[in-house]
């Protein structure tokens, strides 16, 4: 049976969504292709009239979380106190509790660099959010303070997901956050 060229594009488009939350919440190398495809009630053999390889869908998958992200992110920085906004979003419960709808950075792309995948989308991603940290600073090293902060808040992500104890995590997202808020402007 032929399918017409619109549903093609929209099994895409769900295969990619599926795989960007996959890959966010239980990592790359931990999804398999046959797993996805059965997830979304297509056959694994149909995954290949969609992408070239795995690694294709992969950086499709880290393009749509981009998407994603950036989404948030204009909303955040369109607050009154941007940086603070951001500050208490990327540390927030719901992107601890919620890593298939967050940031990428902390998940797939550190996972993609372990593997010797550098990403064109990862530099993306950076840039994105280090421009905008970078719109709420003032001073003459705005561009080495915003990679410090966000490093700090990829950082003091990864710490708190690797926590076991819920004391610990939220010890780490309330430090950070302060550290962080006392250096950040009030605008």
């Amino acid at each position: 049976m032929r399918y017409s060229q619109d549903h093609k594009a929209q099994t895409h488009q769900r295969i990619v969504k599926e795989a960007s939350g996959l890959f966010r919440r239980d990592g790359i190398g931990a999804t398999g292709l046959q797993p996805l495809m059965k997830s979304l009630g297509l056959t694994h053999g149909g995954f290949y009239a969609h992408f070239s390889s795995k690694n294709d869908l992969v950086e499709k998958a880290l393009q749509h979380a981009a998407v994603e992200v950036d989404r948030i992110c204009d909303d955040l920085f369109s607050q009154p106190q941007p940086l603070h906004a951001f500050i208490d979003g990327y540390l927030s419960e719901w992107h601890l509790t919620s890593p298939h709808e967050g940031c990428p950075l902390p998940t797939m792309s550190a996972e993609m660099a372990q593997q010797g995948q550098a990403s064109a989308t990862t530099d993306y991603v950076i840039d994105a959010r280090l421009k905008q940290i970078q719109a709420t600073l003032q001073g003459p090293d705005t561009e080495d303070q915003s990679i410090v902060i966000f490093a700090a808040l990829v950082g003091a992500l990864v710490l708190a997901r690797g926590a076991e104890s819920d004391a610990l995590k939220q010890k780490i997202f309330e430090a950070t956050r302060t550290a962080l808020k006392q250096s950040a402007p009030h605008f």
